[in-house]
């Protein structure tokens, strides 16, 4: 079996707690130099790879600043650090509810990244606690929508987080999720809601269709007043947006969703006033580096529930 190509350590330093972008050149390609391939690669405009060059801020793995005319040199690794983009501060707090030396367990609040993605990049759980608790090294097992607060799963350890990211893949992690949504007396719960659902790159929701299913997750009513239910939902599989298509399709869509049953326009940078009422309340497992048995119960309320008018205005 041929062996992967080690990647170097990186020579630059987080920034913020954000790691720089690490690029691999192509083994195929027709350019004739690095700054070619940047310019067509990374789409930033001719002047802005220019002037990056010029300042030195892309580099080798040694840490030697790039050329302008360095030669293209297939396989070669060069990074940099992205011009980070102006986002507005999550007004929210992030919780450790536990902490050892392989794992962190942190309770989000509804609105922040788990990681860093698209426009949101500083303003993560990761980045964060890199560097609240200063763990340069931290990394997810696994993500929450940024709209879903909740039970967040890091780890310590580079060389560990293969063995904890499998554990979700594997589905050796009990889950539980709390919702607030509409009360309906004719939908007779507790059931198990199964159907293929499907998110198509560039689309904003996903939907279901006929086929296979690969989504399945356990429904049960825990409360209801005043028209509203909530709710224990446990997910069974890991689709994209899974628990919230189910509650859709049921006829109780969760409250504060933007997507379901139907796509609004985007909130206003700063608008935290209605977070999606979905919340990440237990994660159990069998520690796979220890053996220890881990069970975490977020501290979080949703407010729909219990500040239903404080909420909704």
């Amino acid at each position: 079996m041929r062996r992967k190509p080690r990647i170097p350590p990186s020579p630059l330093p987080q920034r913020d707690g954000v790691d720089p972008v690490r690029v691999k050149l192509p083994q195929a390609g027709g350019w004739a130099t690095v700054r070619e391939h940047l310019v067509e690669r990374l789409a930033a405009g001719t002047g802005v790879i220019d002037t990056m060059l010029a300042d030195g801020l892309i580099v080798r793995a040694d840490g030697r600043p790039v050329e302008p005319g360095t030669a293209y040199e297939p396989g070669m690794f060069v990074w940099f650090h992205r011009e980070l983009p102006d986002e507005e501060r999550v007004p929210f707090g992030v919780d450790v509810v536990y902490r050892d030396a392989h794992i962190v367990v942190a309770d989000k609040p509804h609105f922040l990244a788990t990681t860093p993605r698209g426009s949101h990049v500083a303003e993560t759980v990761l980045a964060r606690l890199r560097r609240e608790l200063d763990i340069p090294a931290l990394g997810a097992a696994h993500r929450l929508d940024r709209l879903t607060a909740g039970l967040v799963l890091f780890t310590v350890r580079p060389e560990e987080r293969g063995a904890y990211q499998s554990l979700f893949r594997d589905r050796l992690v009990g889950k539980e999720y709390e919702a607030v949504a509409p009360y309906d007396v004719g939908l007779a719960l507790p059931r198990t809601v199964r159907s293929r659902i499907v998110k198509e790159r560039g689309v904003l929701a996903a939907r279901e269709v006929a086929g296979e299913p690969n989504a399945v997750s356990r429904v049960e009513l825990l409360d209801h007043r005043d028209g509203l239910g909530r709710y224990r939902l446990v997910p069974h599989t890991g689709q994209t947006h899974q628990l919230r298509v189910h509650m859709n399709a049921l006829g109780v869509p969760v409250l504060g969703d933007p997507l379901y049953p139907v796509v609004t326009g985007p909130v206003p940078a700063g608008d935290f006033r209605r977070p999606l009422q979905l919340l990440s309340r237990k994660l159990e497992f069998t520690d796979p580096v220890t053996g220890r048995a881990h069970r975490f119960v977020s501290g979080r309320d949703l407010r729909a529930w219990s500040a239903h008018d404080d909420w909704a205005r």
